[in-house]
């Protein structure tokens, strides 16, 4: 049997290591996005009396919402929008689990995030958390989940997209490798390499051109980045003028080198969360946008910057979300996981948000038959004045020159509602960042790799001016490369798995196969602290390896908190014998900007040794997760694999305030070795007492970091904030002075206007 014929069983778990088997002949057996298929008004399902108006063709095997298994005759009517889960195990043979899972429960967009920064890979390298770079995308990878997709859409009855989002970049070679492998939905948008990747304007905007031909040759839907505005900017509900600015340059740009309308989809994100006026903020951006952008698609995709590890929380927030999506349009519905704030547990909660979207959209089934749009009032005005504010915002990046200049003058991700400026927008120059200088002119006789490209293709004199054949025409001709890490590969994975259920055992897992890992939730009558200390200790006395409290809410400061552990609770703890952990104070936001503004801060930033890892990295710097630039600290980032010496002649050549070195690999203790001969290096150089050092890893600690001679060491759960409050409370220390105060060095006083005269980096120290 060949395994393109392979049926799954409904009562046995997928057979990872059958999947595995011939990919290397494997071809998806479609192209292309699908759309659900709608139901006209007034269906139902026999023999329940309810007829709707807003559902989608039913899926034949499925798992029903729990009243409806018990009440309800277990029908299972699925709302018309397509459903999205998300999905980033990091393992795909994990993935492909879930997946199977949420297909049952309704999902039929399958999103699998993967890292940054993969446009050079196409599969010869398949990582893991533990390998090289994160996890980048590999040819494998991705026809081992379409082919089990496949399969997993025999078993529901109905067609799944697989969608590929390596952070936004999907860059010529990841589109040639999407249409190759049958994704069927991508991330383009080459604003989002300017803005948060910092990848140059100009190669970005060439790149997506070629990147965009080639996925629309392949059907795909391919999504925006303008959401990230949203998720970045200071106060996220000024920036609906922006927003639809952004869109507009995507989408222009898309059907300027011939993507069709109906795939360009726009990510859209309601601006507000908990607890601002959800719906007197969020509809009229919702209305405006669909105003402007008739005819394309629509993701709703949930405000999660803002969201904590409560999941009621995040569960209401996805809910009003979902009345906006019913009160308006959209035809592709992303979910939040309940856990969005914590990122664990995965696999129940990826089921609950699909859950939550099904049940809330066929709650709301026949909403606008019941209420309208009141355009004449309030909303219509405030719908209207967001689209005037986006007109003028275009013509205002017209009159200064266009997008590179806008770009240049910060005027993206500004937190002031336009016309107004807050002077924080994320400026860019034309002529820097990644890539800068790289595009030429295309040579005359140039001959394109693939069939489908933007601009001119010349076939070779000796082929007569024929076209070629490639890759997109002849799957035969795909170059198939397997594993080449003997250790760090998905047959060793399993084969641990198995090992961590000897004889078929059934382990708790959250996460991946058999990880062992459980919740439980408890309630203690003590304050939050208290509290979660004792969850700590609860879970060590168990003999649990790294406890963790993933979750706590405080019911009253004096009478108990709710907290959700890792473990088991089958006795008591005595609070009074429990050694509270120092608590971490961070510096508020403007305190930590007025700092900066006063006194420039800049930093040298790498990943050092042999370690690939850079994910962690970005998310301490990049103003996209919150890192040290949304402050204004300049950051040059040197990249991964940079011997110590590098980082610290880059420090000593840029005059920087502090070294951040990020290590993760910590065989023979080689992340202490690294700390150790940076410390040593600064004194051997004699410049010790110029930079603070500052490490991170998964392995780190702080007294670690000060042992090795460093100033401050931060481990899992790091933001940006706690490493921006660190240097600004550092550097104030050395300086002997307050922070954020008058500089006693030089008088300036805390008014936050630039310096006039003075070096701001002699006063800085």
């Amino acid at each position: 049997m060949t395994p393109e014929r392979i049926a799954l069983d409904p009562d046995k778990p997928i057979d990872i290591a059958a999947l595995l088997v011939d990919l290397e002949t494997y071809r998806p057996r479609r192209k292309g996005w699908v759309w659900r298929d709608r139901l006209p008004s007034g269906a139902g399902f026999p023999p329940a009396p309810f007829g709707y108006h807003q559902i989608s063709r039913p899926l034949e095997r499925y798992v029903p919402l729990p009243a409806a298994a018990r009440h309800f005759w277990s029908i299972d009517p699925q709302p018309d929008l397509t459903v999205t889960t998300e999905i980033a195990s990091g393992r795909f043979e994990d993935d492909i689990r879930r997946m199977r899972m949420a297909a049952w429960h309704g999902a039929d967009h399958m999103m699998v995030i993967r890292t940054a920064g993969q446009s050079h890979y196409d599969g010869l390298i398949e990582g893991t958390p533990e390998g090289v770079g994160g996890v980048p995308i590999t040819r494998k990878q991705l026809r081992a989940t379409r082919k089990a997709l496949d399969l997993i859409e025999d078993e529901v009855g109905r067609p799944l997209n697989l969608h590929s989002y390596v952070s936004g970049l999907a860059g010529p070679e990841m589109a040639v490798l999407f249409v190759e492998e049958g994704v069927n939905g991508a991330h383009q948008d080459p604003q989002y390499n300017v803005l948060y990747r910092n990848v140059n304007m100009i190669r970005s905007f060439v790149d997506a051109a070629e990147a965009k031909t080639v996925l629309s040759s392949g059907g795909i839907a391919q999504i925006d980045g303008a959401h990230n505005a949203n998720a970045t900017a200071r106060e996220a509900w000024k920036v609906t003028p922006e927003l639809l600015v952004q869109h507009g340059i995507n989408c222009a740009y898309s059907e300027a080198v011939g993507y069709p309308r109906r795939l360009v989809c726009l990510s859209t994100v309601p601006p507000t969360a908990p607890p601002a006026p959800a719906l007197r903020l969020d509809l009229p951006y919702a209305v405006a946008l669909r105003d402007v952008f008739r005819g394309f698609g629509l993701r709703a995709q949930m405000n999660t910057r803002y969201i904590e590890s409560d999941p009621r929380e995040a569960t209401v927030t996805h809910v009003l979300n979902l009345l906006v999506s019913r009160l308006t349009s959209a035809d592709i519905q992303s979910t939040i996981t309940p856990d969005e704030g914590r990122n664990v547990p995965w696999h129940y909660n990826n089921i609950a948000a699909v859950e939550t979207a099904k049940q809330a959209l066929v709650g709301m089934d026949g909403l606008d038959r019941l209420v309208r749009l009141d355009r004449e009032g309030e909303l219509g005005k405030a719908a209207r004045e967001i689209k005037e504010r986006a007109v003028l915002f275009l013509e205002e990046i017209l009159a200064d020159g266009g997008y590179f200049k806008a770009v240049e003058a910060g005027m993206f991700i500004d937190s002031g509602y336009y016309p107004e400026r807050a002077g924080d927008g994320m400026a860019r120059r034309a002529d820097a960042g990644v890539g800068a200088g790289t595009v030429i002119p295309r040579a005359a006789d140039y001959w394109a790799p693939v069939c489908s490209h933007f601009g001119r293709s010349q076939a070779p004199a000796d082929l007569g001016g024929q076209p070629h054949a490639c890759t997109l025409c002849r799957p035969d001709l795909i170059p198939y490369v397997d594993e080449l890490d003997p250790e760090d590969n998905v047959h060793r994975r399993l084969e641990a798995a198995a090992e961590r259920r000897p004889d078929g055992l059934l382990r708790p897992e959250v996460q991946w196969a058999g990880d062992g890992v459980m919740t439980l939730t408890l309630f203690l009558p003590a304050g939050k602290d208290v509290a979660g200390a004792a969850a700590l200790e609860i879970a060590r006395r168990l003999g649990l390896e790294e406890p963790e409290v993933i979750h706590s809410h405080v019911a009253h400061p004096a009478e108990g908190t709710l907290v959700e552990v890792k473990g088991v609770l089958p006795f008591g703890i005595d609070p009074t014998t429990l050694v509270l952990p120092k608590k971490d104070e961070l510096l508020p936001d403007d305190i930590i900007r007025q700092d900066i503004i006063l006194r420039p801060m800049t930093v040298v930033a790498a990943t050092v040794g042999e370690d690939e890892h850079s994910v962690g990295m970005r998310e301490i710097i990049d103003i996209k997760h919150g890192g040290l630039e949304k402050w204004g600290v300049t950051c040059h980032y040197l990249g991964t694999s940079v011997p110590v010496e590098k980082a610290l002649d880059a420090a000593i050549e840029a005059d920087a305030d502090a070294i951040l070195i990020s290590t993760i690999i910590s065989h023979a203790d080689i992340h202490r070795k690294q700390m150790r001969k940076l410390a040593d290096l600064a004194v051997e150089k004699g410049v010790r007492k110029r930079f603070l050092l500052v490490v991170g890893g998964t392995q780190v600690t702080g007294a670690m970091a000060v042992e090795s001679g460093l100033d401050a060491g931060f481990g899992r759960g790091t933001k940006g904030q706690h490493v921006a409050s660190f240097l600004v409370r550092a550097r104030a220390a050395r300086a002997g002075r307050p922070i954020g105060g008058p500089d006693a060095s030089a008088g300036q006083p805390l008014s936050g206007a630039p310096r006039t005269a003075g070096s701001p980096k002699a006063d800085a120290r």
